[in-house]
């Protein structure tokens, strides 16, 4: 029996669990779903949109802009009451009413207040009124254009206010971009761009430990010692057994990756380096899963402790919240594991452009992290399974 042959059983073993498929599969999609959801939408502000209640063309059209805005993310209400009840109950950051007798002003020439609600005490409803007038300041040239149409040619204000939308979107707009030069960001982007690199970092590392409840079992009922006496290497079963557990990491960091990227329109940045970040972290999860194998004596213990594990060094890392937002002390500790160079190194593809160049550091600390745990998991499981293969 060849290594080869070690790492097809084990494969074919795996891949036949329903239970490790769900759990390599689709819990982290899952996840990443819910992650991704909860935090998108950040950088909008959330307004409640109370429309006009008889309205007309110039109502509809401002309440469809505001809709449309890029910076904001509207909900209709019937009533005001309703719209300031949720905000009173920080569901909303502003509340937009649009005048009744809109229509009506506008066409005589009086001038009209859109009234934005905000509550005293929240800095975000100030900001938002700013991205609100933006909107209606907006909506407030067309109609200017329209009516200066109108005096100078003695149309009525539906045809020109019409010529005057036509302009609009004839001429080139004038775009405004901003650009931080040698900027540096310590967040991931927010939405699936931020919970898939994550939910990659983590689950690739539990499933790997969770995965060595099989070395366990094969363990303790004489697989090993049966294969040792056709007779197999300790060697060859070590090997068949971590190029395995390789093949099931990568295999699932890919799953992610690709589905982030078709399902989800997660961008991964260079290719070469997120290729290479995915490898290195693979043979991470590789180790940790066979030196799980080797050193817990029942498959209870790898499922009692291994996520628990996982999931605590994964907060620790970062998985779960920017390290960046945390105490120095903290932040310091989170590097003392892997998870947290592995999340740096995706901030720094993600976030800023990086290549290949630009995540060495993190890539050589992910490296020594993988060369430590290989070693040691080999050194301990070919211990294992030469002194005691039945234990």
């Amino acid at each position: 029996m060849t290594a080869l042959a070690v790492t097809r059983a084990t494969l074919a073993r795996v891949l036949r669990d329903r239970t490790a498929l769900f759990f390599m599969v689709l819990l982290p999609v899952a996840i990443i779903v819910v992650i991704g959801v909860t935090v998108s939408g950040f950088d909008q502000f959330r307004i409640g949109l109370v429309p006009a209640a008889q309205p007309g063309p110039v109502a509809r059209e401002l309440t469809s802009d505001l809709k449309d805005a890029p910076g904001l993310r509207a909900r209709t209400y019937d009533t005001a009451a309703d719209a300031r009840t949720a905000l009173r109950r920080a569901e909303l950051d502003a509340v937009v009413v649009v005048p009744s007798g809109l229509d009506a002003d506008v066409r005589a020439g009086r001038p009209v207040t859109v009234r934005v609600l905000v509550e005293p005490s929240g800095s975000a409803g100030h900001s938002a009124v700013t991205s609100v007038s933006a909107v209606v300041a907006e909506h407030a040239a067309r109609i200017q254009a329209a009516r200066f149409a109108g005096e100078e040619t003695g149309g009525t204000f539906d045809d020109t206010l019409a010529l005057a939308r036509g302009a609009e979107r004839a001429a080139s707009p004038i775009a405004v971009r901003t650009e931080t030069v040698n900027g540096q960001s310590d967040y991931l982007p927010l939405g699936y761009s931020y919970s898939t690199p994550t939910m990659l970092v983590l689950f690739v590392f539990i499933n790997a430990l969770a995965g060595g409840a099989a070395i366990v079992q094969t363990r303790r009922t004489g697989v090993y010692a049966r294969a040792l006496a056709a007779p197999v290497s300790a060697r060859t079963l070590v090997s068949g057994e971590t190029v395995a557990y390789l093949l099931l990491a990568v295999l699932q960091s890919l799953l992610i990756v690709g589905i982030g990227a078709l399902v989800f329109d997660v961008s991964w940045g260079d290719p070469l380096a997120a290729g290479v970040l995915v490898m290195v972290w693979a043979l991470v999860g590789t180790g940790a899963g066979v030196l799980a194998g080797a050193l817990f004596r029942t498959p209870e213990q790898v499922h009692a402790v291994g996520p628990a594990l996982g999931i605590g060094l994964g907060m620790l890392g970062g998985c779960m919240w920017p390290l960046a937002l945390v105490p120095d002390w903290l932040r310091t500790a989170g590097h003392a594991v892997p998870q947290a160079w592995a999340v740096d190194a995706w901030t720094t593809l993600l976030s800023r452009g990086g290549d290949l160049s630009a995540i060495l550091r993190e890539l050589t600390v992910l490296a020594a992290f993988a060369a430590a745990l290989l070693a040691f998991a080999s050194l301990a499981l070919r211990h294992r399974v030469t002194t005691d293969p039945g234990a």
